[in-house]
């Protein structure tokens, strides 16, 4: 049976906000063409035509046309109100009660329980169609084109599901090609994650070379004539550069030159992140809490939503994504969903050999708690990081009532509660602890 059709989510923001007129409402809108549709063909053309036919449309739910282009008609109080209906809970961004927890036992479902007492915001399941298509197309461009895994790793890409997860977390993404640029670069990540610090081969010894060398990848190198061949050779070396190298030449042809540098930018963060939780396992070390928690806010989902614009088809301009107010939102989301990582990857890294830093474990060792109490706390924590963020984006909203602020604030509200439906409902990889 279908999920019914949800109400449309009430804007918090105030009344003077419907009061923008229709210029500010077309300089929007002229921005958003400047971001061209991604066509998920192969790179290398100089532009991008549009969607192909056998792209899937945007759900008329959304309320977006094709190329994420707000039309003048539609009125500014629709974009300002965000999307409604299936796939869209996230998007809202007045503050929500936290929901009880009955009994205190996690509440199961045929997905999966959730983390009792975590406060999240359940969604609807995302729209089957596409996650089935951006699963074939993904699975092809892993295989096809980057030759990324051995045959003997296919149940564990089939199994991480990220078609699904993508799909979840860009409810407004106009197209499957424009869904496609956040799935390359997630599994382009993810092999460097595991090839390069984890499970598949990964080590925390000589991890700055092998990061520095693909980061080059993402922002490439510009040297003496003699020895640039030698570089760009080195970017099919192996599975997680060539990754790289592919996911970002179809991303830069989507984006505009702000969007690719932020993109470089976070990613670099991320890389500093991997450096630090390396000298750790080298050292076997345990961080204080505080100090594994600023290391979290660069090792963390950060790139993924920091890129909702260019997946949604349209630009948040450089100088207010750059606003400090701003980066504040995406460090508190990025921060709130890498502890949800923490959480539900906690029985399959301690299943895992060697020792894995998550915050649970972080906790119990320098604050002398229980594995169970630890674990507890650490969902505290996640639940105040996630209080903060929304406060911080229902007063940036109020604020700065623009349609691309708006619009980009929906949009990371919406990849908050999508990493968790995934995380929730990902019984392949991840179980809870039986603390209750």
């Amino acid at each position: 049976m279908p999920a019914p059709e949800l109400p449309p989510p009430q804007s918090s923001l105030p009344e003077a906000a419907s009061r923008f007129g229709t210029r500010l409402l077309a300089s929007a809108a002229a921005r958003a063409r400047d971001v061209k549709a991604a066509t998920g063909g192969p790179p290398g053309a100089s532009s991008l035509p549009a969607p192909p036919p056998d792209s899937a449309p945007a759900p008329p739910h959304l309320g977006i046309p094709a190329a994420g282009v707000p039309a003048a008609g539609d009125g500014l109080e629709r974009i300002l109100r965000g999307p409604s209906g299936l796939g869209t809970a996230g998007l809202r961004l007045a503050l929500r009660e936290e929901p009880p927890t009955a009994s205190g036992r996690p509440a199961d479902t045929a997905e999966g329980p959730s983390v009792p007492g975590l406060y999240h915001h359940p969604v609807p399941e995302p729209d089957p169609v596409r996650v089935e298509e951006v699963s074939r197309r993904i699975k092809a461009w892993a295989l096809d084109e980057v030759a990324l895994y051995p045959e003997d790793w296919e149940e564990e890409f089939d199994g991480f599901s990220v078609g699904r997860y993508m799909v979840g977390c860009h409810p407004d993404a106009p197209s499957i090609d424009h869904l496609m640029l956040a799935t390359r670069l997630m599994v382009a990540e993810n092999a460097v994650d595991d090839c390069y610090c984890e499970d598949h081969g990964g080590s925390p010894v000589g991890l700055g070379e092998r990061l520095l060398l693909a980061h080059t990848a993402l922002d490439p190198l510009h040297t003496a004539q003699e020895y640039e061949p030698h570089w760009a050779k080195s970017l099919h070396a192996d599975a997680p550069r060539r990754a790289y190298r592919s996911a970002m030449e179809y991303f830069v042809r989507a984006a505009g030159p702000s969007q690719a540098d932020r993109l470089r930018h976070d990613m670099a963060r991320l890389h500093m992140g991997y450096l630090a939780e390396a000298a750790w396992a080298q050292l076997d070390h345990v961080p204080e809490v505080w100090e594994y928690l600023a290391m979290r806010q660069f090792n963390n989902f950060r790139p993924c939503p920091t890129i909702t614009d260019t997946v949604g088809g349209y630009e948040l301009p450089a100088d207010l994504h750059a606003e400090a107010a701003m980066q504040k939102v995406i460090a508190l989301a990025g921060n709130a969903t890498t502890i949800v990582n923490d959480l539900y990857s906690y029985t399959k890294e301690l299943d895992s050999p060697g020792r894995h830093l998550n915050l649970p474990v972080v906790i119990a060792e320098r604050e002398g708690l229980s594995a169970r109490d630890a674990y507890l706390k650490s969902v505290d924590v996640h639940n105040e990081l996630m209080h903060a963020f929304e406060t911080e984006a229902s007063a940036l909203a109020a604020a700065r009532p623009v349609p691309a602020v708006q619009r980009f604030l929906r949009g990371v509200a919406a990849w908050v509660d999508g990493n968790h439906h995934w995380h929730r409902t990902n019984t392949y990889r991840y179980s809870l602890p039986d603390f209750w």
